[in-house]
């Protein structure tokens, strides 16, 4: 939240405005919407910042030195699965190009079984939830799965 902190601040005075004139409904989408967005924040520190460090600052995935129970994982051996990878134009947390990256980490997978999308006009949080989610970006998900006989 701390990244746009300014914009999370404006949400809560406009909720604490629509309480006070009595408009319930924009202050329970508010409620919802924020309930939503803080689920996914009861992932233990430790975890956040061991990904952080192994993936993004030691980037052990790209150069082949990341090690899960003791095991080396190669994506490159990734060969009976389809990949779809999807990115926001406007995303502030994960860079455009940072996803369709695990094309060439997964390098024996077919070209048949991969597909890139990027949503021009959306931060990382509209590629998950949203008007954009809803209209543009989950049909494709939900197309790919089906071609790919999910």
């Amino acid at each position: 939240m701390t990244m746009n902190l300014d914009r999370h601040v404006g949400a809560h005075l406009q909720q604490f405005h629509n309480l006070l004139k009595g408009d319930g409904d924009s202050a329970g989408q508010h409620r919802a919407f924020y309930d939503e967005y803080r689920a996914v924040m009861d992932l233990p520190a430790e975890y956040y910042l061991q990904t952080v460090q192994k993936v993004f600052q030691e980037h052990q995935l790209a150069v082949g030195t990341f090690h899960y129970r003791d095991e080396l994982i190669d994506p490159g051996t990734i060969t009976n699965c389809a990949l779809l990878t999807v990115e926001g134009g406007k995303d502030d947390i994960s860079g455009v190009g940072q996803t369709r990256a695990a094309h060439d980490l997964c390098r024996n997978l077919a070209e048949d079984k991969r597909d890139h999308y990027e949503e021009a006009d959306v931060g990382h949080y509209g590629v998950f939830n949203g008007r954009r989610w809803r209209a543009n970006i989950a049909p494709r998900i939900k197309a790919f799965i089906a071609r790919h006989g999910g």
